[in-house]
Formats: structure tokens, C-alpha cells, sequence
């Protein structure tokens, strides 16, 4: 069965499967569904954990050897794999296998990044799903994060404006474990009395995540405002302007890419690119790629001194380019 991050606790309280995958890029929703599911299975007996984290070159013949072996004393046990990268031939056996033993005294928990088209049909996947539940943890986009924050003051028993909410909003940037962070620490600051944007200003540090990386996202997806957000950021924190034009012409390149079919979303599908590059698929016909190309050429010419002009007005007016 499918579940998400909202039904996870509802399922928990009246059942407990024997197995259950839990992917996805976002560390705070991750990390919280795969706490419940740890209490879950503390609550109905399974006392002992065993973790095994398994990367791209994982044992998976001591994986497998390690679910086999009875606990010491004879206890039931949560036995939880963390998966870096797809687990290959040898995994996917390995993990059907164990799926398919119906051992009571084992539940099975597996943490993934978010999985791609081409991962959600692999076999072990299809085995957790006949034997247990997929957890699948979706981004909170800008337009929905407010609404996330309103629940979450809620279950802090937190009173806060609209206004206040939008203005966190914006000033976490999408970092749900800093937003909650600061609704947490606004509960204290407040003591009981409603928050109002002023009351943020004075106790929110600026957690937004100005990076390449998220630079590079925003412009694949379009999201203009965002992108020349992150890109000032970028320039008020000293980022070299080389760095950013790094970004954004992988970004063109990946558009490209995105039209002619040429490196695949499958192989950065373990990332949190693969959304961004969906959406890059959908805009790359209308994408003037002979402009884009020439813009970045520009902006690399005066960056290295050989034109003259300023490199983060070139940088601003590629990034607006990418987004049209």
C-alpha cells in the first residue's frame, strides 16, 4: 500500500505492517515519519534495532546474512536499512528475499531519497508494497508552505497572523526544519500573546539556503522570483560570480538536455533536481537556447575582464532569461 507523510500517523494507530519504505528528499518530514514508525514498533514489541546503511558499493550478502540471525535473546527487532543509492542487482535479491521470509519477529524500515519513475517500478519496491506500506515525503512548495506553517503553529498551540506566517515563509525559504526551529523558539519568545510579523523580524536569523544548487532548481523550473531572491542572496553573501554562471549554465545545459533527450532525469533522479527537471521538460520548446547561449557567453566574457560591464548584471539578466 501507498501512504503519505499526513496518513502515516492516522495508519500507525491502527495497524503495524511488517515492513515499510519511507523516501524522499525533505529531512525534516523524513526524519519524523521514520520516527513514528520507530515508536510504532517499540510500542507493539519489536525492543531491539539493528541499522545498516548501504551505499552505492553496499554487502548486501551481510545484509542478508545479519536479517537471518536470531537476536541474542531471542527478542523482536526493527530492522532498518538506509539507502544512499539504488540498492543493484544484488540488493534488489537481497531485499525481496527478506521481504518474502514473513519472519513476525523482524518489521523491516527502509530510507531512501526520493525515488525516480524508473525506481518506483523495481521489484523490491514492488515487495514492499505487497508486503507493507510506501511512505512517499513530497516537498512543501512556496505556495503551500504557509499552510503548513499555520498547521504546525497549531499543534504548537501558537497564535500568528497571516502576515507572520507569509513573512517566515519567506524568510526560511522552504527549510521546513528551520521554519519549524523558529516556530518552536517564537513559542517561547511570545509567551502565550499572538505573533505578529513584527514579532519575527526580531527573533527570526535569516535560514534561507541561498545556494548554486537551489539557484540552479529555480531557474530549471521557472520560478523567476525565486531565482533572482536566491541569486541577491548569493551576491550579498560573497558568492564568486564564476560559481553562479557555473550553475546556471548547467542549468541550460540540463534544459537542453530535458528537449533532446540527451542525460536522461534517471541519472540525477536520486536528487532533488529530478521535480525542477520535469518542469524543464515542459518549458524547453519555448526556450530560445541560441539566446540563452550567447547571454552566458557574455556574462563569461566580462566576468574574466575580457568586456567590459558588470558581471551581476549580466548574471541578473541570464537568471531572468532562463525563467521567461
Amino acid at each position: 500500500m501507498k501512504l503519505n507523510s499526513d496518513s502515516l500517523a492516522g495508519h500507525l494507530r491502527e495497524r503495524l505492517l511488517p515492513a515499510y519504505l519511507i523516501s524522499g528528499d525533505e529531512p525534516l518530514q523524513s526524519g519524523e515519519a521514520t520516527d513514528a514508525v520507530r515508536a510504532a514498533a517499540r510500542a507493539a514489541g519489536f525492543t531491539e534495532r539493528e541499522v545498516h546503511v548501504a551505499e552505492r558499493a553496499a554487502d548486501w550478502e551481510e545484509v542478508r546474512g545479519s536479517a537471518r540471525n536470531l537476536s541474542l535473546f531471542g527478542a523482536r527487532r526493527l530492522f532498518e536499512i538506509r539507502m544512499s543509492a539504488r540498492p543493484g542487482a544484488a540488493g534488489n535479491a537481497a531485499l525481496i528475499e527478506l521481504l518474502d521470509a514473513g519472519d513476525r519477529d523482524t518489521l523491516f524500515l527502509m530510507v531512501t531519497p526520493r525515488l525516480d519513475r524508473e525506481a518506483q517500478g523495481a521489484d523490491w519496491v514492488r515487495a514492499v508494497e505487497a508486503h507493507g506500506a510506501w511512505v512517499q515525503i513530497w516537498p512543501v512548495d512556496a505556495a503551500r508552505l504557509p499552510g503548513w506553517l499555520r498547521m504546525r503553529a497549531r499543534q504548537l498551540k501558537l497564535e500568528a497572523s497571516d502576515a507572520a506566517l507569509a513573512l517566515l515563509a519567506e524568510r526560511t525559504e522552504g527549510n521546513l526544519l528551520a521554519a519549524h526551529q523558529e516556530l518552536t523558539k517564537l513559542v517561547l519568545l511570545a509567551g502565550g500573546a499572538p505573533v505578529t510579523p513584527e514579532t519575527v523580524l526580531a527573533s527570526v536569523a535569516d535560514s534561507a539556503r541561498f545556494d548554486v544548487f537551489q539557484l540552479s532548481e529555480a531557474v530549471l523550473s521557472g520560478a523567476a522570483g525565486r531565482a533572482l531572491r536566491l541569486l541577491a542572496g548569493l551576491r550579498a553573501e560573497g558568492t564568486e560570480p564564476t560559481l553562479v554562471l557555473w550553475a546556471l549554465t548547467r542549468a541550460l545545459h540540463d534544459a537542453w538536455g530535458a528537449l533532446t533527450g540527451a542525460g536522461g532525469a534517471g541519472q540525477r533522479g536520486w536528487q532533488r533536481r529530478s521535480a525542477a527537471l520535469e518542469l524543464a521538460t515542459r518549458r524547453a520548446p519555448h526556450m530560445a537556447f541560441t539566446d540563452l547561449t550567447a547571454r552566458a557567453a557574455r556574462a563569461d566574457r566580462v566576468i574574466k575582464g575580457r568586456l567590459a560591464g558588470n558581471a551581476w548584471d549580466e548574471l541578473t539578466l541570464l537568471t531572468r532569461d532562463l525563467c521567461a
